[in-house]
């Protein structure tokens, strides 16, 4: 028997509710913590593209009106060592990143985070998800998942019929 498992034999799915109910949750964590007044926070930035859906919903959640994005490109898929910003945010609205949420779905290994952070050294750093390896780079989170854990979220997903596993219909 085969030891070795494939990424949808140790997955995690994540339909649009869960994301959406871990976001919110997110925000409620996040809520009250900020530099400014009350602890609010000054913008949200999502880290495309995953970062996108969470960061619309946390933006909603804490009434943060200002929201932009950072686009990062890894060149090696598979390790994520070489990683390269396609877009960046209004730089005079980010300055060192005080005030600023840093949003994305994921951290795995941490790389894009660590990119993102040399850039904005006082920004707070939230993801949904956290594995070990990238969990030093985040701030805050919502759930660890292990290391081997490939997560599938609903924007990479779609519905289809699966065989059942004896048989069929």
């Amino acid at each position: 028997m085969n030891d070795r498992l494939l990424p949808h034999e140790k997955g995690f799915h994540v339909s649009w509710d869960q994301m959406h109910r871990d976001s919110r949750a997110l925000a409620w964590r996040l809520d009250g913590q900020g530099p400014g007044e009350e602890g609010s926070w000054k913008m949200v930035v999502a880290i495309t593209r995953g970062g996108m859906a969470p960061a619309m919903i946390i933006a909603r959640e804490l009434d943060v009106r200002c929201v932009d994005t950072i686009s990062v490109k890894s060149y090696d898929h598979q390790d994520q060592t070489t990683a390269k910003v396609l877009k960046s945010p209004d730089a005079e609205l980010m300055g060192d990143g005080t005030g600023v949420l840093i949003i994305d779905d994921l951290v795995d290994s941490g790389k894009t985070l660590e990119l993102v952070r040399s850039l904005y050294p006082n920004a707070h750093f939230a993801t949904v998800y956290a594995k070990p390896s990238g969990r030093p780079q985040v701030d805050t989170f919502i759930t660890e998942v292990s290391q081997d854990t490939w997560i599938f979220f609903p924007w990479d997903m779609a519905l289809q019929y699966v065989q059942p596993y004896r048989g069929s219909d």
